[in-house]
């Protein structure tokens, strides 16, 4: 199979796009205190940290129906199209929730306005990361899947390393009121810029040439969802066992913690947001360094490695987390970057090898977001509630380390087909 270079009309719109989408996606999470006070006053701080979470969550329940339809249109017209769908989608969700009126000048509207927003902002995730690494994967050597599908995760961790630095950025420029007043929205007002950097990288670059022979073969089918589900079932559940526990520990541990840590430990959230850039850093670092071992090592034993230190290593770390000093929460928070990089390295070559081309995006799509919808999306709603019924700021460690288990399952039944 003839394959890309490795050049800028392959990577870097692979990679860009995620960027983009995963900083408007997670700037949500970052401004969560702010949020709930502005959207949800009437709660309560606990409350309204649990309303926001759910709103959070709510936009991944959307994931699974809309990868369906992305990945329908991935598999039938082509990996290209859909990824340019989805970043002007996504682009334009993220704007609104700029400029939406907060519950002091509409009351509840408020919140059902965001809830909108949120919703439009999971259809377009759906089809996005997905698609980025099946685009990347596929245009690699056969040699080299696992460094460039880690290119797709890079990508994320680039987003949120944006998203976390604009938000600290924001956090440190503005007072408290100037902040609760206009000044939250204008990293949200940034997406419809950014959607457009976005958008113009991806309207020049090639389509895979693993769909191209698909099409010139005559391989393309017409509904690949009917195929999906008759025969990629047991894929589907690795799939989903496989993104358990790195949703889980990615959405706790670089999404949920900066609020954990202001709300829980009483660190400033300036503070907070710096230590996360700081480790998200390492994370990108890290990824493709992971990819390429996967490549030489092989993916199950980094996967497999990856999982059991999660199962032994997070309750230990939660306890250095509880130190509360900015060094021992940022080599708590370093350590588990690195277990994530070496996790999500390997995890997007290892996904695409399971499927067969003609129903990739599809049969990979639909898992992956229904294991995000189930597990990571939720992830900060659920370990708040734990908290909040268990009265320990320890449960997250023991969420992490359940979730481990089901990947440790997924990993060891794991086979590569392509």
């Amino acid at each position: 199979m003839q394959t890309t270079n490795f050049s800028h009309r392959v990577i870097l719109p692979g990679v860009i796009g995620n960027v983009l989408e995963i900083y408007d996606f997670t700037l949500y999470g970052y401004f969560a205190p702010i949020m709930s006070e502005l959207f949800f006053p009437h709660a309560g701080v606990a409350n309204g940290l649990l309303f926001t979470f759910a709103i959070f969550a709510i936009g991944f329940l959307i994931r699974p129906l809309g990868s369906l339809l992305f990945g329908h249109f991935g598999d039938r017209f082509g990996r290209r199209a859909t990824l340019v769908v989805s970043i002007v989608v996504m682009a334009l969700a993220t704007s609104l929730i700029g400029l939406l009126p907060t519950y002091q000048q509409v009351g509840a509207w408020a919140g059902g306005l965001l809830l909108i927003c949120r919703l439009f902002q999971g259809l377009a995730m759906s089809g996005e990361f997905v698609g980025s690494m099946v685009y990347l994967v596929e245009h690699a050597p056969s040699n080299q899947r696992g460094f460039y599908g880690s290119f797709a995760q890079c990508g994320t961790y680039l987003g949120i390393l944006v998203g976390s630095a604009v938000a600290a950025l924001v956090m440190h420029s503005f007072s408290t009121v100037t902040l609760h007043s206009w000044g939250w929205r204008i990293p949200f007002l940034c997406g419809i810029l950014l959607g457009a950097v976005g958008l113009y990288l991806r309207l020049k670059m090639p389509e895979t040439p693993v769909f191209l022979k698909l099409k010139q073969q005559n391989k393309i089918i017409k509904l690949p969802i009917k195929q999906v589900f008759s025969k990629a079932i047991k894929p589907m559940l690795i799939i989903v066992g496989f993104n358990f526990m790195p949703g889980v520990a990615a959405y706790t541990l670089f999404i949920y913690l900066a609020t954990y840590l202001t709300t829980y430990l009483k660190l400033s959230l300036a503070t907070a947001l710096t230590i996360n850039t700081i480790n998200t850093c390492i994370i990108a670092v890290l990824l493709p360094a992971f990819g390429a071992l996967s490549d030489k090592v092989g993916r199950k034993i980094i996967l497999l490695t990856a999982a059991a230190c999660f199962t032994v290593f997070s309750y230990p770390l939660f306890l250095l987390l509880h130190e509360a000093t900015f060094f021992t929460v940022w080599l708590a928070q370093a350590c588990f970057a690195v277990l994530i990089a070496a996790m999500f390295g390997a995890l997007p070559a290892a996904m695409v090898e399971l499927l067969d081309p003609n129903i990739r995006y599809t049969a990979s799509a639909f898992p992956f977001n229904l294991a995000s919808a189930l597990f990571g999306g939720t992830a900060p709603v659920f370990v708040t509630l734990l908290i909040t019924q268990t009265g320990s700021t320890f449960a997250p460690a023991w969420y992490i380390i359940v979730a481990s288990l089901f990947t440790l399952w997924a990993v060891k039944n794991w086979q590569a087909r392509y």
